[in-house]
C-alpha cells in the first residue's frame, strides 16, 4: 500500500501532483535503499539519482538538500484534510489525536511505509545533520496544523497558546515515536501515543 492509496495523500490530489510524487517517493526509496546498505554519509546525491534512474538536478530539485530526502514526506496535506474534517466540537487535543491516530494506523498497516518511518527515526537519531533538520520539518508541519487549529478555535496561528500547543502535541509525538523504535518496538505505537498525550490531557502530572 502507497502512501496515496492509504488515503493519507488526498484523494482530489490531480494527476500531475500524483506524479510528483511518486517520482519523491521513487527517490526517497531509492535512498533509504542505499542508506541501508552502505549509510548514509557514505551515499552521494549522484548514486541516489542513478539508482532511482533520475538526473541529480532532479533530485535537488524535489529536494533541496540530502536531508530532506529522509525528512520529506506526502502526509502533511493529508493530516491537514483530515484535521479540517473533525467535528467543530472536538478540542484541539482530542482532533489532533485522532488524526495522528488514523495517519498512524493507515502507515503503520503498510509495511513499507512502517519500515521507512522506523528508518527515517533511526536517522534522526544517528546522523546530526538529519537530528538538526528535523526540528525545522516538525515546525513546518506544526505551523500548519497549527492554523487549522487556530481557525477551529478562533484564534490567530501566532498566538502563544496556539503555537505551545501544537509544539507541545508534536514533541510527544516525535519522542513517542523514537522510544518505540528505541525499545525495539515490542509495544504498539498507537497505544503508546495514547499513554504519552494522555500526560498532556492530565497537565503532565504523573
Amino acid at each position: 500500500m502507497s502512501p496515496r492509496s492509504s488515503g493519507i495523500i488526498p484523494a482530489k490530489t490531480g494527476l500531475r501532483e500524483r506524479k510528483k510524487a511518486q517520482t519523491r517517493q521513487a527517490i526517497r526509496a531509492a535512498a533509504y535503499r542505499l542508506f541501508a546498505e552502505q549509510g548514509y554519509d557514505a551515499t552521494p546525491v549522484d548514486q541516489i539519482a542513478a539508482e532511482a534512474d533520475v538526473s541529480p538536478s532532479t533530485v535537488f530539485r524535489y529536494f533541496p538538500t540530502k536531508e530532506d530526502i529522509v525528512l520529506t514526506d506526502e502526509y502533511d496535506a493529508g493530516m491537514a484534510e483530515m484535521l479540517r474534517s473533525r467535528p467543530a466540537e472536538e478540542s484541539p487535543l482530542t482532533a489532533l489525536e485522532m488524526v495522528m491516530h488514523e495517519s498512524l494506523s493507515l502507515l503503520l498497516q503498510d509495511p513499507e511505509g512502517q519500515a521507512e518511518m522506523v528508518q527515517r527515526e533511526e536517522l534522526v537519531r544517528d546522523v546530526p545533520a538529519i537530528r538538526s533538520r528535523s526540528h525545522e520539518t516538525m515546525s513546518e508541519t506544526g505551523r500548519l496544523l497549527g492554523g487549522i487549529i487556530a481557525e477551529r478555535s478562533g484564534r490567530s496561528a501566532d498566538d502563544l497558546e496556539v503555537r505551545v500547543f501544537t509544539a507541545a502535541v508534536f514533541s510527544v509525538i516525535h519522542e513517542t515515536t523514537m522510544y518505540w523504535v528505541e525499545q525495539g518496538r515490542t509495544e504498539e505505537l498507537l497505544p503508546l501515543l495514547d499513554r504519552a498525550l494522555g500526560l498532556l490531557r492530565g497537565g503532565l502530572e504523573f
